[in-house]
């Protein structure tokens, strides 16, 4: 709510806001394995050609959750959650980042990623490492 006068805000407040954890868990959990098949059929992949998964950093049980219904094993996982937390949307350039300069990461490596957040939207993408 915002109060005007003039041109001026003079008041402003805001509402509270929450976090249903367990829906978000439910939701990441449903939506990142399909968003991230429908990246890899669009690219002629497979769950196989995957080097690396990268997801938001948000929390390491859904990172799990997602990785093993993929089929994914957990030495295949990019995360930093244990260090900096939810870094919100830098969690997977960060993560990235920090593989990339590790030497983790090589030229040609296949590197499927996904993100979820702010009003329970969702996105994928996979990128061969150049």
């Amino acid at each position: 709510y915002l109060s005007e006068t003039a041109g001026h805000v003079s008041k402003g407040s805001y509402g509270s806001i929450a976090m249903n954890g367990k829906e978000v868990y439910k939701f990441a959990c449903s939506k990142v394995p399909k968003v991230l098949g429908a990246a890899l059929e669009s690219s002629g992949l497979s769950v196989d050609d995957i080097d690396w998964l990268v997801l938001h950093q948000a929390n390491i049980r859904i990172i799990e959750a997602v990785a093993s219904r993929l089929g994914i094993p957990m030495d295949k996982v990019i995360a930093n959650l244990d260090e900096y937390g939810n870094t919100s949307a830098a969690s997977i350039p960060l993560a990235l980042s920090e593989a990339v300069k590790s030497g983790k990461v090589k030229p040609g490596d296949v590197i499927a990623c996904a993100g979820f957040g702010a009003g329970l939207s969702w996105g994928g993408a996979i990128i061969r490492w150049g």
